[in-house]
């Protein structure tokens, strides 16, 4: 299939990236970048936490995990001892939205990379001994990275609220319960299901020759069998009719509360709705995307409140994209003598003062700088580059998409971050999460565990 265009020149900078379809329909995404000898080079699959159904949280990970494990031709652990032979870098993670699996290596190595990572992605296979053992590690990372953070808690109590229908409900790394019942077969079949070439992206940025790429791409990958990508059944979010809160008591030092809202996500058109998500990062970073800004002055600092500190800390966040729902969130640690009901009253005062008051045309070009200097110095990195091309294609959109959203931030006015302000901070679409310290939570210490092996992440 022809490559799409080269994206045209533009104000990044960034090297253009060109697109193919593989014969079996697998996609094959390229951006040269020649200032050094190495490349990024990313396995990209459309298969995430928001694909699995209840009672397998979880599996998407665990299997990102297994894919380390082995295949005919190489007994688990074989895979990164070749890649730390050939000098690359590797890892993997797994989302909501997606798997991907990286490496980054001196670009003379590439055609090796890729046939080891066709070679696992089209044969993964292990015993279920390996799968046993490594489902103990990934229970042991959501020990230590979930149940041992009182916070870490709540947010994830706070997003089964949130959430009722869509998949984004439950966690990455899954539930407790549903790890301890996971099988060998739950991951077999799971990677049956969703490791096929049309659901997955090869992405590669570095220094690279297009069509020797696509040569080796054809070679490795294109051979691996075709086959139809399973349907997806919609799981809609219900519309929220009213607010939701929730305490959640644990063992903390200090209180901490978080004001989530439904928000939309961009979609890369040109949509009012596009346009409202595109005010909306451009209020959370009014809101909190710099030192000093807005949050950090009022409710850190005092400026707002006569000097008083309301809080140690406090952030606004948005998620731009994904396949799934976004939120808008706010939070705050309130500071020594404030209630988290203060706390919350002075994050939401600073929401009402850009939809009474709006914001100056100053504050928004500074934001909108400081927001593209970061964008053209994180793209000096090819890793950079790659992961951002893979999520682009992850979320349905096109090579283009960074130039274009770079461009469409630019023409953000004052006045549409104010109507943003005003239309999507109701209390009906209001969920409020509260961490409320509790003595009487703390438990004995319990005995060291054995330290696991690393994670992968």
């Amino acid at each position: 299939m022809p490559s799409q265009a080269a994206a045209p020149a533009s104000a990044s900078a960034s090297p253009a990236a060109q697109q193919f379809t593989l014969s079996n329909g697998m996609t094959l995404i390229v951006r040269p970048d020649r200032r050094a000898p190495t490349v990024a080079h990313m396995l990209w699959v459309r298969v995430g936490s928001m694909d699995e159904v209840d009672g397998s949280s979880g599996v998407a990970h665990v299997l990102e995990h297994m894919l380390f494990k082995g295949t005919p031709d190489l007994k688990p652990g074989e895979f990164s001892r070749r890649m730390a032979a050939l000098g690359a870098r590797e890892n993997a993670f797994t989302s909501r939205d997606a798997t991907a699996y990286h490496q980054q290596l001196p670009a003379d190595k590439l055609e090796a990379v890729m046939r080891l990572e066709a070679d696992r992605f089209a044969n993964n296979q292990w015993a279920d001994e390996e799968f046993v053992r490594e489902l103990e590690v990934v229970k042991e990372e959501r020990r230590q990275r979930t149940e041992e953070s009182p916070r870490a808690r709540m947010f994830e109590a706070l997003n089964a609220l949130v959430f009722q229908a869509s998949p984004y409900r439950r966690p990455v790394i899954g539930w407790m319960s549903d790890l301890d019942a996971m099988t060998p077969d739950d991951a077999r079949a799971f990677y049956r299901q969703w490791y096929v070439p049309a659901n997955a992206a090869v992405v590669i940025a570095g220094d690279v020759d297009v069509d020797q790429v696509r040569a080796l791409a054809e070679k490795h990958y294109g051979r691996i069998s075709a086959r139809a990508v399973p349907s997806r059944k919609p799981r809609e979010e219900p519309e929220q009719a009213g607010p939701r809160r929730m305490e959640y008591r644990a063992a903390a030092d200090q209180s901490l509360v978080a004001l989530v809202y439904k928000a939309p996500r961009w979609t890369g058109g040109e949509t009012v709705t596009d346009q409202d998500a595109l005010a909306l990062t451009v209020l959370s970073a009014v809101l909190s995307g710099y030192s000093g800004a807005r949050l950090e002055r009022a409710l850190v600092q005092g400026s707002g409140t006569g000097g008083k500190r309301i809080a140690d800390s406090a952030g606004a966040s948005y998620g731009l994209m994904g396949r799934g729902p976004q939120l808008f969130s706010l939070s705050a640690v309130p500071a020594t003598g404030v209630t988290p009901e203060m706390a919350a009253g002075a994050l939401k005062a600073e929401l009402q003062r850009v939809a009474r008051e709006g914001i100056g045309q100053a504050e928004l070009r500074r934001v909108i700088t400081q927001w593209t200097a970061g964008e053209v110095y994180q793209l000096d990195s090819v890793f950079n580059q790659a992961r951002e091309l893979g999520s682009y294609w992850i979320n349905g959109m096109n090579i283009h998409t960074g130039d274009r959203l770079m461009q469409r931030l630019r023409t953000v006015t004052p006045a549409q971050v104010q109507s943003v302000a005003q239309r999507y901070f109701s209390d009906e679409q209001l969920t409020t999460a509260v961490l409320v310290p509790d003595a009487s939570k703390r438990q004995a210490a319990t005995p060291a565990r054995a330290p696991s092996a690393p994670g992968r992440h």
